[in-house]
């Protein structure tokens, strides 16, 4: 038992004697004595809690001192990780270190050169070469809700959010963390070691956050995750023992449309939770703090320690936010816009207290100067790299956030909001803010150092350091590299991956940082235009010559093939086109003289074929989540209400809806992708899909490629039917003789059948339903997260199969049997079905992410092993996508996107043109 708490046991016995014997005739000289004890004893416990009220949070000054972690677990054996690449995120010594690691003990005990003599310290050594390969501190998440949001989802398992009130600092995530969540396997397998878990952003103050690590443990407990918990967490907080220092807490707080939404109040309701919050923990501190003045200048008598006397004051729900008044909490605020973020700074100048960071803060680069303003110092910012624009606060969001907020001296990190993004790719958002122009030290720092020192754990994570946690990545090509897989992750000094697949990658062009474009002038006008900069082209020409062109693709018929690239062995290709045609490849001299023809420099880039994307709302959701900007929802006929009878049994249409000129639409236009492909929102009965030309006018302006494109139906769990009757209703529906024409070109086979589903079981059923039908007819999976289950079956049925997550996690019970690729299967889902001969095609869910279909398409091709070439990877996005959602060669316009400074197959061309055959024109974006 520690000094401090033998003292608070001592009074509390003598207290309890005192009673037990009060019948007992005692010697008033005795009872003078143990009198004087007691108020010596209660004396010293209070002297003990307002010394802690006075000390700093953090670790003790003998930390680094330390040979063994307090997390180490016996019998793990030492290992040396030799001739590593090594990136150690140390600003105290050389970032980039060629050399060995040693891990024992739960820690780093040497970088670089590892002493022979060192080495003979550590009994049953393990030795693994990793042949030059990249080496990182683990990955750390600032923003996660893994484990307190299940995977699959379970309404018994959700415990991300309280909605009891708007003010609860008493909460605490780790009371709702489940030890079985399957996403923990799954973020470890990206290299992600540890995570702040965070209540949801329902409440303004939605309890108090924990770290932890991510590693199973032998205790299998909640508790045993945890980093350095706080003391309070296992004792109250006027018993804490203050011969430590007082470890570093965490809380949430939001602000913005979440809360407001949940309680049906608005920004000043939001504002006056705060004050009212704060000043109740202020005047809480304000009482102990004049009750410790008395204590400590010795104003003590007798009835400070009699019976019902004046207690310490302290109230056990508001005592986390006295906490963060005393600068104890490390605070971590959810605000988007730049009204809330004032609105926070204003507060912590008004009650004084710093903010760690700020959360999601989508227009904290437009804000700079405030965020300096806010009390304590600048707070790290902790932002997505592309996920924006789903509700109206997200809208002015910006990829160029990170770097322009770097570029003002103010920390970045890159965080997963888990599982908004999944977690096991959050080293691919920093990848991708480096893409945009976030310099490639700071974009590793951003998820390893940087959230580190956020959570006040920066003395023992983040960074390769001797004495630090042994937390390491070893990774199979340079970690800001597109599709970047851990080879083994260690946490603890325990490799976390039993036996893992490893995909090949050509050396050395993996294992330097990407070449990434020029996008100054990009980040300048996001700035200057408050986040809503002008997306349409520069310009349109009717003749333009490319020079300096690396490659050239295009259609022919229903393939893709290669004209121009490397083994041509021509010295310089040029690609001349008129009116939207190519009229001249290769060596075209004659036309790079004529001022007719607008000259672009494509610097080593490519040409290649238009993407199509598929799988997300784009064209009739402009925000997600602001119903006014939506297309709306189909209706359910299965539901229990009855559709209107003016609507009666009509298959909806998206083409009916189309919106044109959607940010969403138009940055993917820009990312390369010139066709979409949008059905109706809807359960059971979508409707009808239409295939659009994304950078087009309007539906009057060549908009609509194909008005008609398939019939969509989705079938699953948890609805308002069970599968029986939604597979009832489908039968009855094809084998039935009404409705329009869609319905009969679905019978007859000329229009394809999409029907989004995840269970191999459900599938099964529909194969069972297609061999049934008298007519051959076209039937395309969606989603199919389980297909590879049953991969040889749907090739043999001829079904084509559409994967709209290539990043796969187990949303839902009929998702949870996912392949989930390198490196915990050898095979990914999309290599699975391509080698079972299934025609498959890939989407994306989300409308941001159509603009990242090229980054998709990418991921697949290099977790492939080589399975899948450029061609082919190209196809998964164009001819393969087309087919799968019934659209033939003809329908498909031949446009070409140009690519400037490298191919499109990784992070470094960027699309400084589209070559529009439908338009007859080529759109400049320089």
């Amino acid at each position: 038992m520690r000094q401090g708490s033998w003292v608070y046991f001592l009074a509390a016995l003598l207290s309890l004697t005192l009673y037990q014997v009060s019948w007992v005739i005692v010697p008033e000289s005795t009872q003078s004595h143990l009198w004087a004890h007691t108020k010596q004893a209660r004396r010293s416990s209070i002297l003990a809690k307002c010394a802690l009220n006075k000390a700093p949070a953090g670790p003790s000054p003998t930390f680094h001192t330390r040979q063994q972690s307090d997390r180490y677990v016996s019998g793990t054996h030492p290992v040396l990780l030799k001739n590593a690449t090594i990136w150690t995120a140390d600003s105290t010594s050389d970032t980039l270190v060629n050399g060995d690691i040693l891990l024992a003990r739960g820690l780093i005990k040497a970088v670089g050169d590892v002493p022979l003599h060192m080495l003979d310290e550590f009994a049953n050594l393990e030795v693994i070469n990793v042949h030059g390969a990249w080496v990182t501190p683990g990955i750390v998440d600032l923003h996660s809700h893994i484990g307190v949001g299940s995977a699959p989802e379970l309404d018994g398992a959700s415990d991300t959010n309280s909605v009891k009130a708007p003010i609860l600092p008493w909460l605490r995530s780790i009371d709702g963390l489940n030890t079985h969540d399957a996403s923990y396997e799954l973020a470890r397998s990206g290299g992600v070691t540890t995570a702040q878990i965070l209540p949801g952003s329902a409440n303004n103050i939605g309890g108090q956050a924990f770290v932890i690590k991510l590693r199973d443990t032998p205790e299998r407990s909640t508790s045993s995750m945890l980093l350095e918990p706080p003391h309070t967490l296992y004792t109250n907080a006027s018993t804490v023992d203050s011969t430590e220092p007082p470890r570093w807490r965490h809380m949430k707080h939001a602000c913005g449309e979440n809360p407001s939404r949940v309680y049906s109040q608005n920004r000043m309701d939001t504002g006056w939770n705060f004050r009212q919050a704060y000043d109740t923990a202020r005047k809480i501190r304000d009482a102990q703090d004049a009750f410790c003045a008395k204590v400590e200048a010795g104003e003590w008598d007798d009835d400070y320690a009699a019976e019902g006397a004046e207690a310490y004051p302290e109230d056990l729900q508001w005592e986390a936010l006295v906490d963060v008044l005393r600068g104890k909490v490390r605070l971590a605020v959810h605000c988007y816009e730049a009204v809330d973020l004032d609105g926070i700074v204003r507060l912590t100048n008004e009650f004084k207290f710093p903010v760690a960071s700020f959360h999601h803060a989508g227009e904290t680069y437009l804000v700079p100067d405030l965020l300096k303003k806010t009390w304590g110092g600048v707070p790290t910012i902790a932002l997505f790299a592309s996920n924006f624009r789903k509700k109206r606060e997200a809208y002015r969001g910006s990829e160029f956030a990170p770097r322009v907020l770097a570029e003002h001296g103010i920390p970045v990190v890159m965080k997963s909001d888990h599982p908004v993004v999944n977690s096991r790719y959050l080293l691919n958002e920093a990848a991708q803010a480096h893409y945009y122009g976030l310099n490639a030290s700071l974009a590793l720092q951003s998820v390893t150092s940087t959230p580190a020192a956020a959570l006040g754990m920066g003395h023992r994570i983040g960074t390769i350091r001797e004495g630090y946690d042994a937390d390491i990545v070893v990774w199979d090509s340079h970690p800001l590299s597109l599709g970047a897989t851990p080879q083994q992750v260690y946490i603890d000094g325990i490799a976390q991956l039993p036996s893992p697949f490893i995909s090949s990658k050509p050396f050395p062009s993996f294992q330097s940082p990407p070449r990434t474009p020029n996008f100054d002038a990009e980040a300048a006008e996001a700035v200057q235009h408050e986040g809503l900069p002008p997306l349409d082209p520069r310009k349109l020409v009717d003749r333009a010559v490319f020079v300096n062109v690396g490659a050239l693709w295009t259609r022919l018929g229903g393939d893709i093939v290669k004209i121009l690239g490397p083994e041509t062995k021509a010295a310089e290709h040029q690609v001349v086109i008129e009116n939207g045609r190519i009229i001249c490849w290769g060596t075209c001299s004659s036309y790079t003289s004529n001022t007719d023809f607008e000259t672009i420099d494509l610097q080593g880039g490519t040409i290649a074929p238009g993407l199509t994307t598929y799988g997300s709302p784009i064209g009739l959701s402009e925000i997600r989540l602001e119903p006014s900007t939506n297309d709306g929802v189909v209706h359910n006929p299965l539901s229990t209400s009855p559709a209107p009878s003016l609507v009666g049994n009509t298959i909806m249409r998206a083409v009916d809806g189309l919106q044109f000129g959607g940010r969403n639409t138009l940055l993917a236009y820009r990312g390369g992708v010139t066709t979409a492909v949008t059905a109706p929102t809807g359960s059971f009965i979508q409707g009808v899909s239409a295939a659009f030309a994304v950078g087009a006018q309007s539906v009057l302006h060549d908009g609509v490629v194909k008005s008609d494109a398939a019939l969509h139906v989705t079938i699953g769990r948890g609805g308002s039917a069970s599968i029986g009757t939604q597979i009832a209703a489908l039968r009855a529906l094809l084998f039935g003789n009404d409705g329009g024409q869609i319905l009969d070109q679905v019978r007859n086979g000329s229009a394809p059948l999409v029907v989004t589903v995840d269970s191999a079981d459900i599938m099964s059923t529909l194969l069972d339903l297609k061999a049934s039908y008298p007519q051959p007819l076209a039937l395309t999976f969606s989603g199919a997260a389980e297909s590879h289950l049953i991969a040889d079956e749907i090739a043999k049925a001829g079904v084509s199969v559409i994967v709209t997550s290539t990043k796969p996690f187990p949303w839902t019970w009929d998702s949870k049997r996912i392949l989930p690729g390198p490196p915990l299967s050898e095979e990914s889902l999309v290599m699975r079905l391509l080698r079972a001969g299934v025609n498959v095609g890939i989407g994306v869910v989300d409308e941001y992410n159509a603009q990242n279909t090229r980054f998709e398409m990418t991921w697949s091709a290099f977790e492939s092993g080589g399975l899948i070439d450029q061609t082919t990877a190209l196809a998964l996005v164009t001819v393969n996508l087309e087919k799968a959602l019934g659209l033939s060669p003809e329908n498909i316009p031949n446009d070409l996107v140009a690519y400037q400074g490298g191919d499109l197959f990784g992070f470094e061309g960027k699309v400084v043109a589209v070559i529009s055959e439908q338009m007859g024109s080529t759109n400049v974006f320089r």
